[in-house]
């Protein structure tokens, strides 16, 4: 009852409509309930013989509203219908919602039957917390994957970054934290996905276990712009809802890239001029927006703090490029960053962490005195074998020229071993550190 309540206090007496001057090419151009309309404000265009197009303001141009649509323009025609909607993009999610499977517009899409609508609603595209009323970050966290857990240390409302090109395991990688990481609840927004990719990712890789603690939201490449973009702006809200519960929460986004791509888009459409390899300045403008709502959560009047928001954000680099702009804006504003290299999975080695070009902007803080002293000491290998290691494979060291590297090469298939692990396997971060310490001390 109190939601009816809630839903009939909602209802705006006053409708304003517009009308359609045109449309061009993925712009309708509208006049008409200017005095109504803001860029970003939420409107329904009339199809004939078709459900209402929902779509959303993303300019002005002289007189007239640019509006982008969230689905094909076709039936729309000149001086059809437009009705304006009093409430922005918001979403009413409740914790029924985990285990569940939703677009863009927060509607379920696993067939499972509607979803129950909370009070509370939250906007897609909500303000970060200020700095100084935000909790610090906390403990670290149990992240299940060996590799991760020592190299990369991650404490409760860090943000890293994943950064690969196509094809070496980052899905799988992250399927791996949905199902190992230590926290309450899990949001997994799979932006601009191939179509065929979701239902096994959700099926297989994440798996029943690991969806038992989800929600999931998906919008796929062929879906317009507007929707890929607002996927995202989606997966953080929910976290963001469930961070309020006191949830500590773990929010996976694949990917970033595919956020700026739909955002270019959508800024060219609207006249932007490109920038650096066709980006529009508000892709730079937007990135910081979404990548700060992630992080330790806002400190209440009580003096208590909400639970934190651990992110990791995929970074598809184009041609492998770890400098191109999206993944060099996007590794200055994240606290680490992940390197995954093709190098390393053509060889067999999954997940493909490069650890020494990987970093945690918490370590060592994060770590006790003997745990960095092993990481240290790893690391060390690691360096010394890498430096030599075309003069290692093709047989031109001389074993006893240098100890450092005999021991190197002496260790590298323990280390190797070490960083490989199988997706269902699991390590906690304790055993990590032990199991690494026993290969050091072997040698």
């Amino acid at each position: 009852m109190q939601n009816l309540i809630a839903a009939v206090e909602r209802i705006d007496p006053l409708t304003v409509f517009g009308r359609v001057a045109g449309v061009n090419g993925l712009l309708i151009e509208a006049r008409g309930g200017l005095t109504r309309l803001s860029v970003g404000a939420r409107v329904e265009i009339e199809r004939y013989g078709q459900s209402a197009l929902p779509a959303e303001v993303v300019g002005f141009r002289e007189t007239r509203a640019l509006l982008m649509p969230f689905g094909p323009v076709e039936g729309v025609a000149p001086g059809a219908e437009i009705k304006i909607r009093p409430e922005g993009a918001v979403v009413r999610p409740t914790a029924a919602w985990l285990g569940r499977i939703v677009d863009a517009f927060g509607e379920p899409i696993d067939g499972l039957g509607p979803l129950p609508q909370g009070e509370a609603a939250y906007p897609l595209k909500a303000a970060p917390p200020s700095a100084h009323a935000r909790g610090r970050v906390g403990e670290r966290l149990d992240l299940g994957v060996r590799s991760m857990n020592v190299f990369t240390t991650t404490c409760r409302g860090q943000r890293l970054g994943i950064f690969a090109g196509s094809g070496v395991g980052k899905s799988v990688l992250l399927s791996m934290l949905a199902r190992q990481a230590t926290c309450d609840a899990v949001v997994v927004g799979l932006i601009g996905e191939r179509g065929r990719e979701v239902r096994e990712f959700i099926e297989e890789t994440l798996g029943e276990e690991g969806l038992r603690r989800a929600i999931v939201v998906v919008a796929t490449s062929d879906e317009p712009a507007l929707k890929r973009r607002q996927a995202a702006y989606m997966t953080l809200a929910l976290a963001e809802f469930l961070r309020d519960q006191d949830m500590e929460v773990l929010c996976l986004m694949d990917s970033v890239t595919r956020f700026a791509m739909a955002q270019r888009e959508i800024g060219l459409a609207a006249g932007e001029p490109p920038t650096t390899k066709g980006y529009t300045p508000t892709v730079f403008t937007e990135l910081p927006k979404l990548l700060e709502r992630a992080g330790p959560g806002p400190i209440r009047p009580d003096g208590t703090t909400a639970g934190p928001i651990t992110a990791l954000f995929t970074v598809l680099v184009d041609g492998d490029d770890h400098n191109e702009p999206i993944a060099d804006a996007t590794r200055g504003i994240l606290d680490g960053h992940i390197v995954m290299e093709r190098a390393i999975a053509e060889r067999g080695r999954f997940p493909a962490i490069n650890v020494l070009k990987s970093i945690s902007r918490t370590m060592p803080g994060c770590q006790f005195q003997e745990e960095r002293d092993v990481v240290k000491g790893a690391r060390q290998v690691m360096a010394a074998y890498s430096n030599m290691e075309e003069l290692i494979r093709i047989g031109a060291y001389r074993a006893g020229s240098d100890p450092q590297i005999d021991r190197a090469i002496t260790l590298n298939p323990a280390i190797e071993e070490f960083l490989s692990q199988d997706k269902d396997e699991a390590t906690s971060l304790d055993d990590s550190f032990h199991q690494l310490s026993s290969i050091l001390n072997a040698a």
